[in-house]
């Protein structure tokens, strides 16, 4: 199968069927086998009823829906572990993205060998409370991980299937895709400028605390990708640095007593001294920092129940 269509979708029953239909336009244009994955991420309107409906008029749709909410990261994880086409085009299901940037994503990953190819949509019709975060957290992202991307956040995306098959998305962490797939070894990964559409149908699912939200995950994958394997080299490092820093402090305290002693002149006892206090946390704190260390490298980071959802149905 050439591709697979991953289309998560929140309350969308009025743009499904427009986005289903154009799909399948363009899959047949450019005689590509597909198949569309849609995954109702436990919706309160009718997305699922007219789910079931266009399944019948078109087979090459598969479905899941969660029983309740759990975000667009846990819709494409689940999603992505059932899809069997060798490109994944990742789009969102507002009709904001277009699907006649389907050939060329594919193209790209196909004849240029990219891991993947991130929409960036250079024109926006969002409004500027939502256009101004992001770019702070564009520009903290490539900061941080290197890759040179405008639009990390884009849901318009193309993979090679390799790629969503080694990866694991949870959180708000659907953003930060290329840069869990930087980490897994995935390493080339272009950028396409794509067309950005206004929404027709709805309003947006996405509010404030998303940004909150994304850089802490931010901060996750750094962490985890940094030192997912090796804890004991951050947790051990800042440990033995605090260790040190309080053994230094407190040996300055006795010098400085005895030379005062030798001298025969007044001194306070260590329990007196602001510094005595200050030496006495950064040893207690370095030995906690190092123990944590330990203690996960000898958990690990993985914990199996981690993406477990409740699937209430499916269409295969």
């Amino acid at each position: 199968m050439d591709i697979s269509v991953v289309v998560p979708l929140y309350n969308e029953d009025e743009s499904l069927p427009e986005l289903v239909s154009w799909i399948d336009k363009v899959m047949g244009e450019n005689n590509f086998s597909y198949e569309i994955v849609l995954v109702d991420d436990g919706s309160t309107d009718k997305s699922w009823s007219v789910i079931t409906q266009l399944k019948e008029s078109y087979n090459t749709i598969k479905a899941i829906k969660f029983r309740r909410n759990y975000g667009k990261s846990a819709a494409l994880n689940v999603a992505f572990e059932v899809t069997q086409g060798d490109v994944i085009i990742t789009m969102d299901a507002d009709l904001q993205d277009s699907p006649d940037e389907i050939p060329e994503l594919y193209r790209r990953i196909k004849e240029e060998g990219f891991d993947i190819v991130s929409g960036w949509k250079k024109k926006r019709y969002d409004p500027i409370t939502k256009t101004i975060p992001t770019k702070l957290f564009n520009a903290a992202t490539r900061k941080m991980s290197g890759i040179q991307l405008n639009d990390f956040n884009c849901g318009l995306k193309a993979y090679r299937s390799d790629v969503v098959k080694t990866i694991e998305v949870y959180g708000e962490m659907h953003r930060y895709i290329p840069v869990i797939a930087k980490w897994a070894g995935f390493n080339k990964i272009g950028e396409q400028v794509v067309e950005h559409r206004a929404r027709k149908y709805g309003t947006t699912k996405f509010g404030f605390s998303r940004f909150i939200n994304g850089f802490l995950d931010l901060l996750s994958i750094f962490f985890v990708g940094k030192f997912g394997k090796r804890p004991m080299h951050f947790f051990g490092s800042l440990g033995v640095l605090s260790f040190i820093i309080g053994i230094i402090m407190a040996l300055y305290i006795m010098i400085e007593k005895k030379i005062l002693i030798w001298n025969n002149l007044s001194y306070r006892d260590a329990t007196e001294q602001p510094l005595f206090y200050l030496a006495l946390v950064a040893i207690i704190v370095g030995s906690q920092m190092f123990l944590a260390g330990f203690i996960a490298e000898l958990v690990g980071r993985n914990a199996p129940e981690r993406n477990q959802y409740l699937i209430e149905k499916e269409i295969i």
